[in-house]
């Protein structure tokens, strides 16, 4: 979220320190992510430190707290994982909130400059290793698994009532409101031909903006909110799609991404289905976000961008999921 959260940040930054056993220096609101539930600090300490502060309104899915450092003791080192309690568990409580502490890692998010090379290459390998990792009994009970089911559309047919009628959103969505309809059978037409592949475990939002890098160093893989069982395609859509980041795949960073990944031939009905289906319901929750919500202007006005963004490529005519 690009809104403060509300809450009194010096009695947050006396939660981190007493929770984690840290003598914090400072606190300061980073304004980057799209989730309208949660918000973002670094936390410096006195002895140099930074760390990641995640403010989620409401519970962390046990998957979100879990799987992390359960993927970190396979051996994937790409995953930041939460940052254990001294007296064990990673969450706390905050009021209405709750947070996770997790390391901090210099350079930004890869969604505006793009992978370099070396990177895709290194893109592949994670994703590959992630897939490959077998869920525990206890990880595999946490875990969602994909049922071709989105609730989206629904969503979508009820907010684009109050769009309409709105002030605010009338006006795109005589533009746009029946692309969005069409994308709507689009997704229930996919999710009754997709096949049904193996499962495996996918983080389910792995585009470039959760890719952390400083230069060419090696990648983070942060922003764990969403993990699921699922056909391998879920996380792939993310590579082979153009809509996510500045600097998508062309032919030679596929090449690249498969180097690291290993041979790999992508179902693309299960890829058009993850990529419909994911505009589907971004587009849901930005609608969403921009009635309901009482955020400020440019919250506003950040919401109605990536909403046009989605629309307008929906809406050409050779939009193909």
């Amino acid at each position: 979220m690009i809104d403060r959260p509300g809450v009194d940040e010096r009695l947050l930054a006396a939660e981190v320190a007493a929770a984690w056993a840290v003598d914090v220096t400072d606190l300061v609101f980073l304004p980057v992510g799209l989730d309208g539930h949660a918000w973002a600090y670094r936390v410096d300490t006195s002895d140099g430190g930074r760390y990641f502060l995640k403010l989620r309104r409401g519970e962390f899915t046990p998957a979100a707290v879990l799987l992390p450092g359960f993927l970190r003791a396979q051996g994937v080192r790409h995953v930041v994982a939460p940052i254990d309690l001294p007296d064990g568990g990673a969450g706390r409580a905050f009021g209405a909130y709750r947070l996770l502490l997790y390391p901090f890692h210099d350079g930004g998010s890869l969604w505006g400059r793009g992978l370099t090379d070396r990177q895709w290459i290194e893109y592949g390998e994670f994703l590959g290793r992630l897939h490959a990792v077998r869920p525990s009994a206890d990880i595999a009970a946490v875990l969602p698994v994909e049922t071709y089911r989105s609730s989206a559309g629904e969503r979508l047919r009820l907010l684009g009532e109050q769009a309409a009628a709105s002030g605010t959103l009338g006006a795109f969505w005589v533009r746009y409101g029946a692309a969005l309809h069409r994308l709507s059978e689009t997704v229930d037409d996919l999710a009754a031909r997709v096949p049904h592949g193996r499962h495996v475990i996918c983080h389910a939002d792995i585009h470039p903006g959760n890719l952390i890098a400083d230069g060419d160093g090696p990648l983070h893989v942060v922003d764990w909110d969403g993990p699921i069982l699922a056909p391998r395609e879920r996380d792939l859509m993310f590579v082979h799609s153009q809509d996510f980041g500045d600097h998508p795949v062309n032919t030679r960073r596929a090449e690249l991404f498969r180097r690291g990944y290993g041979p790999v031939e992508p179902d693309p009905t299960l890829l058009s289905y993850y990529r419909s289906e994911r505009h589907l319901d971004d587009a849901a929750v930005f609608l969403s976000s921009i009635l309901n919500s009482d955020a400020s202007p440019e919250s506003h006005a950040n919401d109605l961008h990536w909403l046009t963004r989605i629309a307008e490529t929906v809406a050409r005519p050779d939009y193909v999921a």
